[in-house]
């Protein structure tokens, strides 16, 4: 979260009260209008019907085509901040926890936004039945064995954001940079430091150097379930913001944690080593880095951060502050000059093609990791049109990648109909030979209002054979499906969206991640708690579609390590494909009913060796028709031969 990031976390946290805090006060849009448009630009649908939803806590209007919500789990009472009152004592203890002594210089609305953030839902990750939800605050476990009527397992207290989780066999862990973090997981904090200087308010004190300050990755045993213990700690000069999980194939016995830390620089007296500013001037800066941390899987206690790869070094002339954004659009759209890259976001890998896809604030890189503990740079790409770039996902094939814009930085209202929709939007890039290529944008389309923090945030891939469909997450926007099969040419095909949390004032909420995980999706909703929504049928999915989804399973999900999906070789699976070549008129309204109805014969006798026989004589006709399609019809009808060679139920 951009704002977060650079406000929040680095200014806030450290007690910056007037300048700061009112940039901050602007960022949650207390009905602060949007500027015009920038000549030439387009905004957002007023005339789509998400656009004017009532508001409500959980109350609020709500609307979906092609999703169904299931069931909402409340946020457990210890993530509550449980008032509404700025005044408050709690209110008082929660912003002093985070190193905010005197919120009277605060405006109440945004005392509230920033105690509310302490106690925000963030990302999720999947094991088996369970679901882990992180929390500034923390996480949660959730049974999910039935969606309908899932249940919470245990919730863990354990300050310090933004708490992102990832799983694996009996590990968890667990992203924390705020200044608030401790070893112990104490909910105390830290004594706030002094207010600057008059005048000095942009340059403000780092807090006092404390050695039972944590910020960095937690790793927790969850070998009993109902109660996780941490038996590790590895401590980062900027903590972690976000972390990757990797699995390399050829070593069993490890795994690597790749650390985005995007805040300030603890000083040396609290971590030996760190020490931040320009590389010309101090060539050993914690800044223009990533930590990679290797994990003995045997042993967790004995992780240690193994090597800090500079991936944003020139090539050619070596230095180290090697990429810049090449200049960002202001919220007037007037271009700022370049900045230096020196941080990523968020980093997705993907280990069956050797590859990572870097979000990393200012640009767009790809990196190659077939050795873990030495990933390098190989492409980077950059846009005037994004402000910061978030997150990333790639196709199923490889051969695409989704990049996130997280204008505004998650606390901003920044899908208003004055909004531009290729600003906060996402990027789908073409990938060959290693190299990145700009195809199209797609923002949600749907105009939200002056109070709904919206922008581009956290999704998945939906295993649909032959497509290629994202979930995605845009805060108080709802949940988006994009189809971006062609790149040219992405496209909504599902939504489900709630009103606002308030009409008058901007809080924070809405939802933060939306995974699809063996057959449901799963949001974190920051404020409420965990969504649970299936996919129903439409003109843009079928329930072919959706069975073929639901047939894959895999035993674990930590969606920043990106896994290929394998499709069962299943008449499930081809009646998905035969979807979509009627969708594409690839065939014939005949020929398609002489292969469903030879499908159909082929399941009503359980594959019986008359019935199978049918199916593997239309085997070749289908082959051959393969030969003169283009493009994605092309592969379809190949998949669709080729099952029905050897068909399976």
């Amino acid at each position: 979260m951009q704002k977060i990031q650079s406000f929040t976390f680095r200014l806030t946290a450290l007690a910056v009260f007037s300048l700061s805090i009112l940039t901050f006060s602007a960022s949650a849009q207390n009905f602060e209008k949007a500027p015009p448009l920038p000549k030439g630009m387009t905004g957002s649908d007023t005339n789509d019907p998400r656009a004017k939803l009532s508001p409500g806590l959980y109350d609020a209007g709500e609307i979906s085509l092609g999703i169904k919500h299931i069931s909402l789990l409340k946020k457990p009472a210890a993530f509550q901040l449980g008032t509404d009152d700025a005044d408050s004592d709690k209110v008082k203890q929660m912003l002093g926890s985070i190193g905010i002594g005197d919120m009277t210089k605060i405006p109440k609305p945004d005392r509230l936004v920033l105690a509310q953030l302490s106690f925000a839902n963030s990302d999720l990750a999947f094991q088996g039945n369970r679901l882990f939800m992180g929390n500034f605050y923390g996480m949660s476990i959730y049974d999910i064995a039935d969606p309908a009527n899932a249940k919470l397992l245990t919730s863990i207290v354990c300050p310090g954001g933004q708490g992102d989780v990832s799983v694996y066999k009996n590990l968890l862990f667990m992203s924390v940079e705020m200044p608030n973090g401790r070893l112990d997981c104490g909910t105390q904090g830290f004594a706030p430091p002094p207010p600057p200087p008059a005048g000095q308010e942009n340059n403000p004190p780092l807090p006092a150097a404390d050695k039972d300050r944590f910020r960095g990755v937690r790793i927790f045993d969850i070998s009993d379930i109902s109660n996780p213990k941490q038996v590790g700690a590895v401590q980062t000069c900027r903590g972690s913001h976000t972390h990757t999980l990797l699995v390399d194939p050829n070593d069993k016995k490890n795994v690597y944690i790749y650390v985005s830390g995007t805040s300030f620089v603890r000083q040396n007296e609290e971590l030996e080593g760190c020490s931040d500013g320009m590389p010309d001037k101090n060539p050993d800066t914690a800044l223009f880095r990533i930590d990679v941390i290797k994990v003995p899987v045997a042993a967790p206690q004995d992780s240690k951060i193994v090597s800090r790869p500079r991936i944003f070094t020139d090539e050619k002339t070596g230095a180290i502050a090697g990429l810049t954004d090449g200049g960002s659009h202001g919220d007037d759209g007037i271009l700022k000059r370049p900045n230096p890259t020196d941080q990523c976001h968020d980093i997705t890998v993907y280990p069956e093609i050797g590859l990572a896809a870097g979000a990393c604030a200012g640009n767009g890189i790809l990196l190659d990791i077939k050795d873990p503990a030495d990933p390098k740079r190989i492409d980077a790409v950059n846009d005037p049109n994004y402000a910061y770039w978030h997150s990333a996902s790639f196709s199923n094939d490889g051969k695409k990648v989704v990049f996130t814009d997280e204008w505004g930085g998650g606390l901003g209202a920044r899908c208003r109909a004055n909004d531009p929709n290729v600003w906060g939007a996402n990027a789908v890039f073409n990938l060959s030979d290693n190299k990145l290529k700009f195809q199209n944008y797609y923002k949600l389309p749907a105009a939200q209002g002056d109070s709904e923090n919206c922008v581009a945030h956290n999704g998945s891939l939906i295993p649909v054979p032959g497509r290629d469909i994202k979930v995605q997450a845009w805060y108080q926007g709802g949940i988006s499906l994009m189809d971006f099969t062609d790149p040219m040419k992405p496209v909504e095909i599902a939504y489900f969206d709630r009103g606002p949390i308030d009409p008058n004032v901007l809080l924070l909420g809405g939802f933060w991640s939306a995974y699809w995980y063996n057959g449901a999706i799963y949001a974190s909703e920051i404020a409420r708690g965990l969504d649970i929504f299936e996919l129903t049928p439409t003109e843009f999915l079928t329930q072919n579609e959706i069975d073929a989804a639901r047939s894959v399973r895999t035993p674990e999900l930590n969606v920043q390590m990106q896994q290929m999906i394998k499709y069962p070789k299943s008449l499930t699976i081809a009646k998905a494909y035969l979807d979509q070549l009627e969708r594409s008129k690839a065939l014939s309204a005949e020929e398609l009913a002489n292969l469903r109805q030879t499908i159909r014969d082929a399941e009503n006798s359980k594959l019986k060796k008359k019935d199978a026989g049918k199916l593997k004589k239309l085997a070749p006709s289908i082959e051959q028709k393969a030969k003169t399609a283009s493009g994605a019809d092309a592969a379809r009808m190949s998949a669709v031969a080729e099952i029905l060679r050897k068909p399976a139920l």
